[in-house]
């Protein structure tokens, strides 16, 4: 199974939208929200990534923001 790794944070509209499809089609992931791991920011800074959420995924381009079209790919 692909590793599946979800960036986001609080009171986020697209970031819950996104772990809500994933839930969804039953498909696994881990979630860093910045807000508790601020850590991640400088990383997500450091990719070219301005904003959340941001999907990561092995074999697979980075997602930012929601995008059921990509997220598609996922369910397969």
């Amino acid at each position: 199974m692909t590793n599946i790794t979800v960036f986001t944070k609080n009171g986020c509209p697209q970031c819950r939208m996104t772990k809500n499809y994933l839930k969804t089609h039953n498909i696994p992931f881990t979630e860093h929200n910045i807000n508790d791991e601020p850590e991640y920011i400088a990383y997500l800074k450091g990719q070219g990534f301005q904003a959340v959420p941001v999907l990561e995924a092995d074999g697979m381009a980075p997602i930012a923001g929601f995008r059921p079209d990509a997220l598609k790919q996922l369910a397969v």
